[in-house]
Parts: C-alpha cells; sequence; structure tokens
C-alpha cells in the first residue's frame, strides 16, 4: 500500500497490507475491549476524548503536514481540521454523559420504565480520503465515548493518516484494541463486515459502495449508517445579498479543492440577478491561487489522485459536448501533479453530468431559474439530497423554502457545513442514519426498554 503525493506524484512512504493473522489479531483485540470498555464509567470515556483533544492540538503542525501531503489538502484548511476534529472530541467529553442519560417514560402504576443507552461492541468504519482525519473524528468520537470500540478501515491513499489516528488515541491513554485500523483493499471488507465479532459498521464513501456495504450488512444482518455523496444546490434567489453569496459560493465550490460531498456544485440563479451573479462568480473563481498545497497563499491544491481529476475532466467535457458553455477553467493543468483549475460551466443542459452526477472538484454548474417555485423544483431535481443553501434577504421565506428541499441539511444564508452539535447526514441516495450531536451517538447503542414493577403489579396487559 503507497501513500503518494498528489502535488508531485512521488511516492511518500509504502505501508505492508495486514494479512489475515494480522486481521484476525486486531478483531480479537477489538472484541477483548468490548466488554471491559462498555463497563468504564462514562466519565473515564470522555476524559479521554479530552486527552485526545489534546493530543490533537499539541501536533497540529505535523497531523495538518501528514494530511496535506498525502492528498493534497491546502495547509491552512488542513489545520482547520485538525482543530475541528479536537472540537468533537471536547464537545462529547462535554456532552456524552448527557445525550446517554437514561430516559424515563412514565407507564403502569407502581412500575419504573426507561430506556438506556448500551453500547453495542466492535463497529466497522469504512472511511474516505477527502477529509482523512475529520471523518474518522466524527465517528469515532461519539462511539467510544458511547462505550463501543471502533475497527477502521481507511482508505488506502492515506494509510499514514489512518495509522496517525491509531496513535493518537493511544497516546491519549486508550486500552489497546479501543481504535484498531486495518490496512487492507475494499475486496477484503465484506468479510470483515461477516465476521461475527463485528457488530454494526458505518460508511462515508460513494453511492457505489454504499450499495455493497449495505448489501454486505444486510446479509449478515448488521446496523449500518451511510452517508454517501451530495450534488448539493447553492439557491441565489433575487433580493439575496450578492456580494455575501459570490464569496460564499466560490468558498463553498472550492473547499477542499472542490472535494467535498457538501460542497455546493449546483448554482440555482435567480433570473433577475443572474448576469451580474456569473460574472462577478467566473471573476472570483479565477482569482484562486492554484498552487502547491504547503504553500500559504493557496486556494486549490490538486485534486487526490490522477485518476481522480480525469474522472472530474471527463464530467466537465462531457456536460461540455452536451451544450454547455465552459467559462473558465476546463482544462487539467499543464503541470506536476493531478492539478485541475476553478472551472465555470453555464447553459448546463439537465440531463447532463454536471446537472445529473456528483462532480468531485473544483467545477460549477450554473442554472438561471425564472422564480423560487423554479429553483426549488431545479434544487430538488436530483437522486441525491444530502445538503442545500438558500440565499435571500427574507429570512421568513427562507425558512419556508429550505423545509421544502429534499436534504438531510439546508442552510439559508450560510454555506453548508457539519457541526459537532448538529445532526449529519442525508436522504434519498446520499444515505441513511445521522452522525455527531445526540442523535449521532445514539446510533449505535441498544436502545434498551427497561420496565421494573413492584411484585403483585397488574398483568392484565395484552402481549404479542
Amino acid at each position: 500500500m503507497e501513500s503518494t503525493n498528489p502535488a508531485t506524484g512521488e511516492v511518500i512512504d509504502e505501508y505492508e497490507t495486514h494479512d489475515e493473522d494480522d486481521v484476525e489479531q486486531r478483531l480479537d483485540a477489538a472484541a477483548e475491549t468490548a466488554s471491559s470498555w462498555a463497563d468504564t464509567s462514562i466519565e473515564q470515556r470522555q476524559e479521554l476524548l479530552s486527552d485526545a483533544a489534546d493530543v490533537l492540538r499539541d501536533g497540529a503542525d505535523e497531523y495538518a503536514e501528514l494530511m496535506t501531503s498525502e492528498m493534497g489538502k491546502p495547509i491552512t484548511e488542513a489545520r482547520a481540521e485538525v482543530e475541528k476534529c479536537a472540537w468533537v472530541c471536547d464537545y462529547y467529553a462535554e456532552r456524552a454523559d448527557e445525550h446517554l442519560q437514561d430516559e424515563v417514560i412514565g407507564s403502569e402504576p407502581e412500575s419504573k420504565t426507561f430506556v438506556s443507552y448500551e453500547p453495542l461492541g466492535p463497529v466497522l468504519s469504512i472511511m474516505p480520503w477527502n477529509f482523512p482525519f475529520w471523518q474518522v473524528f466524527r465517528f469515532v468520537a461519539p462511539a467510544l465515548a458511547a462505550g463501543n470500540t471502533s475497527v477502521l478501515k481507511h482508505a488506502s491513499n492515506v494509510p499514514g493518516c489512518a495509522l496517525a489516528i491509531e496513535d493518537i488515541f493511544a497516546e491519549a491513554g486508550a486500552p489497546e484494541g479501543a481504535l484498531s485500523t486495518l490496512l487492507i483493499g475494499s475486496d477484503r471488507v465484506d468479510g470483515v463486515i461477516a465476521d461475527d465479532r463485528i457488530r454494526a459498521v458505518t460508511l462515508t464513501g460513494s453511492e457505489g459502495a454504499g450499495r455493497a456495504v449495505a448489501a454486505s450488512a444486510g446479509r449478515n444482518l448488521k446496523k449500518h449508517v451511510l452517508e454517501l455523496g451530495g450534488s448539493d444546490p447553492f439557491v441565489v434567489l433575487d433580493d439575496a445579498d450578492l456580494d455575501a453569496a459570490i464569496e460564499t459560493g466560490v468558498q463553498a465550490r472550492t473547499l477542499n479543492s472542490g472535494q467535498s460531498c457538501i460542497a455546493a456544485k449546483r448554482f440555482v440563479v435567480h433570473d433577475d440577478v443572474y448576469d451580474e451573479f456569473e460574472e462577478r462568480f467566473v471573476e472570483q473563481m479565477q482569482a484562486l491561487t492554484v498552487g502547491d498545497p504547503m504553500e500559504e497563499e493557496t486556494d486549490v491544491g490538486p485534486q487526490a489522485r490522477q485518476d481522480l481529476m480525469e474522472d472530474l475532466h471527463e464530467q466537465v467535457t462531457a456536460t461540455a459536448d452536451a451544450g454547455a458553455t465552459i467559462r473558465c477553467g476546463g482544462e487539467p493543468l499543464d503541470r506536476e501533479g493531478a492539478f485541475y483549475p476553478p472551472t465555470v460551466v453555464t447553459d448546463v443542459p439537465r440531463d447532463a453530468p454536471m446537472a445529473t452526477e456528483e462532480v468531485f472538484g473544483p467545477a460549477a454548474a450554473l442554472f438561471r431559474v425564472e422564480d423560487a417555485e423554479a429553483a426549488v423544483e431545479l434544487a430538488n431535481d436530483t437522486h441525491l439530497g444530502l445538503g442545500a443553501s438558500i440565499w435571500t434577504e427574507d429570512l421568513e421565506r427562507g425558512e419556508r423554502l429550505a423545509r421544502r428541499i429534499d436534504a438531510g441539511a439546508t442552510f439559508v444564508n450560510e454555506l453548508v457545513k457539519s457541526d459537532p452539535r448538529l445532526p449529519f447526514g442525508g436522504i434519498k441516495d446520499s444515505g441513511y442514519g445521522r452522525e455527531l450531536s445526540h442523535m449521532g451517538i445514539r446510533e449505535f447503542v441498544n436502545r434498551k426498554t427497561v420496565w421494573v414493577q413492584q411484585a403483585g403489579g397488574p398483568d392484565d396487559v395484552a402481549t404479542e
């Protein structure tokens, strides 16, 4: 397994994949630790997360440089990702006990009934490369706080990040087996899901990977959560603050060099402001600095792999062939590395790839609509439903329209983002289940009903 710098094409390091004996040992460790970790107090688990946040902040520069070298993330964004991981650890260190409190439910006289939230055991997490620390931490922080252990199968192009995360928790004082990394290919995932020691599965990834994992988890009757792709609409209405909408729209499309499930991808703009929006949006996209991701002034780095850059270019080219107009960008940069420029495509047919597929890279599709009704219809014209953004000065209208958008999250006058305090996930082909907040920590628990009845109490209830 190789780690390759996408900015240069150079191999950073090589890692031995785990053979069957390695996998067995790591699954055994996860299973053996699960019982003792579940028996620890919630205060001990919260303390681990607090310590993990300290480790992250102490090594922030080191971890940021590792992410940037392995997948090309601009270094300023990599540092922000480390801090966000520390934040999610802080959040559950402070709130896990509250989120896992027994929920008392009134029932019969002389009885006590409640729901307790109890850990399931080892959970397999299958994580992507685009946010190589954050995607892991947003799952593993609540999972460990809930008393589960985790087995991590990370993307094969970020093995250094995977092992670094394992080391972070070890340094924070986690017992062996609390978080175990498997350096294996995707062809071996099905066998791990089927293993009796694995109790549940979570995946962040592509639609194809989601269908495969869901099928495997279903065959093996394993609880699972899927966070898949997005084709997020960015709706700009006639009364929008254009300065804010354009500035945020450029950021929302090019954050992480455009490689984000919740990045704005389809810009749906009211006819009254479309011409000005297009002109200024193109200007600001062209003004971005594309370059070495280790440089502080870089806005857009390389795509994470050469093949991913080629896939992006195929989508842009096919969309142009279908009748769209490329206003800027549209060709891979003639330089070393997997660099693709900020690209804007207009007059996009509704059946073109950039209208119907997830576009993972700094390429924006612009659409003109006549009114708010047409904007909602176009925003919902996708099989995906992860995030959406609406821009309007009329907050009541914004909230009303936000309720009509088919998405797991809709933001008014703000870019779509994940936040430890808020549930995160999608609908339609963007997946199901939720991460983060009180909902995320309760995904991988046994929601156990407990009824304690005084002897001689009522027994005249119907039973199944």
